[in-house]
């Protein structure tokens, strides 16, 4: 109680632009750590991650191996083909980041 009473003795001394300026400063400081505390929230997207195991037979010969891995080479190839092209796109879109920025004189 006592503490109220000393606050508002402390603003009734105050000149009205002291006032204006405390809760001014009061809004920017509130604004500032609002907006750290929203963008410290994120959700993190959901991605499945299984991974399937495939069974042979002990009786598979080896042109069926040889024939598989042929397969499987074929599948990696387009894997790492779609990856590089996605590392491209990402690398294209920081480099006119960048140079947006050089622009700005950043």
């Amino acid at each position: 109680m006592a503490a109220l009473r000393d606050l508002r003795f402390f603003l009734s001394q105050r000149q009205p632009y002291e006032l204006g300026m405390l809760a001014l400063s009061i809004m920017i400081t509130t604004v500032f750590i609002a907006g750290f505390v929203h963008d410290s929230h994120f959700e993190k997207p959901y991605q499945r991650n299984i991974i399937y195991v495939e069974q042979w037979p002990v009786t598979r010969s080896n042109a069926e191996i040889v024939a598989q891995q042929k397969v499987d080479l074929v599948e990696r190839a387009k894997e790492k083909a779609e990856f590089e092209r996605q590392q491209k796109d990402l690398q294209a879109q920081y480099k006119r980041l960048d140079n947006k920025l050089k622009a700005m004189g950043l």
